[in-house]
């Protein structure tokens, strides 16, 4: 059985219909300038005063000015990045019928595993990826099987969520902000890996769509066959993949949180025509209930207050409305 999940077959209309294909859209997905992401060294935090708070200022600049960055010897070991990476593998080439059944192939929630894009009208708002979505808690009760053992995910999933509290309790530092509201708001019901992988595609289409996270902080692992795409000054930026290097991205919420301190930054994955990808990202989410309160002590407040339960049902309704996410200027004071 193929484990591909049926691209052609489902969005056959959308192939059709698409010919011959825009070249704004296709210059949005082609070959871009490749830059390297400022690189952040994390012994740095171990090391005494200036060192220390020098690292903390050059974590702060990045997501001031890049909204991304990628850190080194960030304290996950290549033998667990493998290991999760072998059995994120194993996972995703088991038969597409299998997969849509994850309830009883992994013991994870109904739903978890996704693919395409259900609403897209052209091949322009076309996902060209498949993905499981796991919340934190989910992780805990994973079962073993023959083909998946969960103690590298979970090992995994650990260790990459203790660096995202020490780089958010960091990022609120140097906003002026109080550190520990994310210990204090974070939960692991609303915190969640997501599995990505992006299989061969023959033509240029987005792996995943230009977005916005809408959480705080984004932990990413990625494979080095590249494919992921930021805006910089303006235009669009190839990353340079870093096999030694977890890549951090600030989400909505932190962007509003901090009064637009850090900013969120729009990014999106593009497929590879003979190759396919894979990644892992966590996303550092609070309760639903947490309400994000936009002030600093030197400007106004740009985002009226607001909870990341409304801010996920505006989300949704944009998405369902129009197809995309509008985000943040819906928030805008």
């Amino acid at each position: 059985m193929d484990s591909d999940p049926p691209f052609h077959e489902t969005y056959k209309t959308l192939f059709a219909a698409t010919k011959p294909l825009n070249n704004d859209w296709l210059a949005a997905v082609a070959a871009v300038e490749e830059l390297e992401l400022p690189s952040i060294d994390l012994t740095r935090l171990s090391l005494e005063w200036p060192e220390k708070e020098r690292c903390k200022n050059d974590i702060a600049r990045a997501a001031n000015e890049w909204g991304f960055f990628q850190v080194v010897n960030h304290g996950i070991s290549r033998d667990v990045l493998e290991k999760m990476r072998e059995e994120q593998v194993k996972v995703f080439k088991q038969p597409f019928q299998h997969k849509c059944r994850e309830d009883k192939f992994m013991n994870v929630s109904a739903g978890s595993y996704r693919w395409g894009t259900p609403t897209a009208t052209c091949l322009r708002l076309l996902s060209w990826s498949e993905a499981f979505h796991i919340p934190m808690t989910d992780i805990s009760s994973l079962g073993d099987t023959s083909t998946f053992s969960s103690s590298s995910l979970h090992q995994f999933a650990t260790k990459v969520a203790s660096l995202a509290q020490k780089l958010a309790e960091i990022l609120a530092e140097k906003s002026g902000k109080k550190s520990t509201f994310f210990q204090e708001n974070t939960l692991p019901s609303t915190c969640y890996l997501r599995l990505n992988r992006y299989p061969p595609c023959p033509i240029p289409l987005f792996g995943l769509m230009p977005h916005t996270d809408s959480d705080f902080l984004t932990v990413l692992y990625q494979d080095q066959v590249g494919g992921l795409q930021l805006v910089k000054d303006g235009k669009w930026v190839a990353v340079k993949p870093n096999p030694e290097a977890l890549f951090i991205n600030i989400g909505d919420l932190f962007q509003a949180w901090s009064n637009d301190c850090y900013k969120s930054i729009q990014h999106c994955a593009v497929t590879n025509p003979t190759k396919e990808r894979f990644s892992v990202a966590y996303f550092l989410c609070p309760s639903y209930d947490t309400v994000i309160e936009s002030c600093s002590s030197n400007k106004p407040s740009v985002y009226r207050r607001f909870s990341f339960k409304e801010y996920r049902q505006q989300v949704r309704e944009d998405v369902q409305n129009y197809g995309y996410k509008i985000g943040l200027p819906r928030f805008l004071v």
